[in-house]
């Protein structure tokens, strides 16, 4: 008999918003979520992402919308090369001019290969997602203060531009590590499932009464 997907929820801390998931997490990662966010518009996004049982990431599937546009990517995974998809409808860009906006730009990236020392998708405001190379790393387990330099398909939201980023994760003793990209670091604290807890500056979780 199937077991019940496991549901974890998160309110953002950095602006009004929140973050859904459902997922199984017997054979790596399939989850699926929904995150509201007011900034820079109003917008509701849905993804879908699925990994090898090493926690690798094989497929994302994101779905984002707001008043007048909707815009989709689907990134997949297979023989160490990336695959891109974008759609689009409406405006995303007109919608941020009235907002005082500068616009997104297109959904997606123009050269995939750029991508492919990726193994890892971070979808920009999720909590979620940081669990993918904690797991795959192993920092559940990893010693302390040995950092781990990775570079990850990041998906800028509500634009879903993706961009090859560099970040670096560092287990620091059980049930914390240090997440940093460029100039930015935050100390994130997990569960005992490699889960975030509290995200400061951006998140923190919110477990049933």
């Amino acid at each position: 008999m199937p077991s019940m997907p496991k549901s974890l929820f998160w309110t953002r801390t950095d602006t009004a918003g929140a973050e859904h998931t459902l997922f199984d997490d017997a054979q790596g990662l399939a989850a699926c979520g929904t995150m509201l966010a007011v900034d820079p518009v109003q917008w509701t996004g849905r993804y879908q992402v699925n990994t090898d049982p090493d926690w690798t990431t094989t497929r994302v599937e994101i779905e984002v919308e707001g008043t007048g546009w909707l815009r989709s990517v689907r990134l997949e995974r297979a023989a160490g090369r990336w695959r891109v998809t974008t759609a689009e409808q409406g405006d995303l860009d007109a919608a941020l001019a009235a907002a005082g906006y500068p616009p997104a730009g297109l959904p997606g990236t123009d050269d995939p290969d750029r991508l492919a020392d990726a193994l890892d998708v971070d979808l920009g405001g999720s909590p979620l997602f940081n669990t993918l190379p904690v797991h795959r790393l192993g920092l559940r387990s990893a010693p302390a203060d040995r950092a781990h330099r990775i570079t990850v398909a990041w998906v800028l939201m509500p634009s879903l531009v993706v961009v090859a980023a560099e970040q670096v994760y560092t287990s620091l003793g059980p049930g914390r590590v240090r997440f940093a990209s460029d100039t930015y670091s935050a100390d994130i604290d997990l569960d005992g499932e490699g889960y975030v807890l509290r995200y400061p500056g951006l998140a923190e979780r919110i477990d049933p009464r």
